[in-house]
């Protein structure tokens, strides 16, 4: 599934190509693709509204129009691109915009579990969201008041999107490593030292993807190789790039989980 990095990779290209731009046509391949309103009320509201800015919002795509949002959650597969000129309909398109200057807008999904809002009040479906990791009111010091305050596990509680927005599997190991702190290690265990280097770890990790334009892995995603420089995430048996012991893999969660054994000890450590 695509994380903040691959999100916000994805509104930077697009910004480009699609602000400025009318929709003129719709074509809804699959009815759920599209979580609301209906789709003739989707279709109706959509054509002739004007594309005013791209944007992220934790793991949403967000397209501000002239009169709406367009919300757009990628999920497993998802995948948004612009097309010049002419096309033929692939076979997983979901969502089709024809837009001014000859363009579309295609939404394709091979797993179907991608979802598309279209709203007037954009607060109501991302409201339950919690801080963007990457901003300037987000502190060290919240990071440590919202791991109190929830008392759980640090990995299970990372990946919560109402804890904080747009950290998923890849991204969490990776800061974990980082601020070497163990995924089992209880929320409220954390001190506010550890607190102030996990925030660093999380803004540095994510701040690295986008700056290699996400890791091409786990899905369809294109062009990015943060893969290639991962510390942890599926690297099991190889060595630590810190101190060499093979890296581990357990399941938190449901979710497969890669760590460190010696590094990231289950136990308050001495701040980096």
């Amino acid at each position: 599934m695509p994380e903040l990095p691959e999100v916000e990779t994805i509104a930077r290209k697009l910004r480009p190509a699609l602000v400025g731009k009318r929709i003129l046509s719709v074509s809804l391949r699959w009815k759920r693709t599209l979580a609301e309103p209906s789709p003739a009320a989707f279709k109706k509201r959509l054509i002739g509204q004007r594309i005013q800015e791209v944007s992220r919002r934790a793991k949403f795509l967000r397209l501000q129009l002239s009169r709406d949002t367009l919300l757009v959650h990628l999920r497993m597969s998802g995948d948004l691109t612009v097309v010049r000129g002419s096309y033929r309909t692939a076979k997983h398109d979901r969502l089709i915009l024809g837009l001014t200057g000859e363009m579309r807008l295609v939404f394709n999904d091979a797993r179907k579990f991608g979802r598309v809002w279209l709203t007037d009040d954009p607060d109501a479906i991302l409201a339950a969201l919690g801080p963007e990791p990457l901003a300037e009111d987000f502190t060290p010091r919240d990071l440590y008041a919202r791991l109190h305050q929830r008392r759980r596990l640090l990995k299970p509680l990372l990946l919560d999107q109402t804890f904080l927005a747009g950290l998923g599997n890849i991204y969490t190991d990776e800061a974990l490593h980082l601020a070497r702190l163990h995924p089992l290690l209880p929320s409220d265990a954390v001190t506010p030292d550890q607190a102030a280097v996990l925030w660093q770890a999380i803004r540095e990790v994510l701040m690295e993807g986008i700056r290699r334009n996400g890791a091409s892995i786990d899905w369809v995603y294109r062009g990015g190789d943060f893969q290639n420089h991962f510390r942890v995430y599926g690297r099991t048996g190889e060595p630590c790039p810190v101190c060499g012991t093979p890296i581990e893999r357990m399941v938190v969660g449901q979710r497969g989980t890669h760590f460190c054994p010696k590094c990231q000890l289950p136990l308050p450590i001495e701040p980096l």
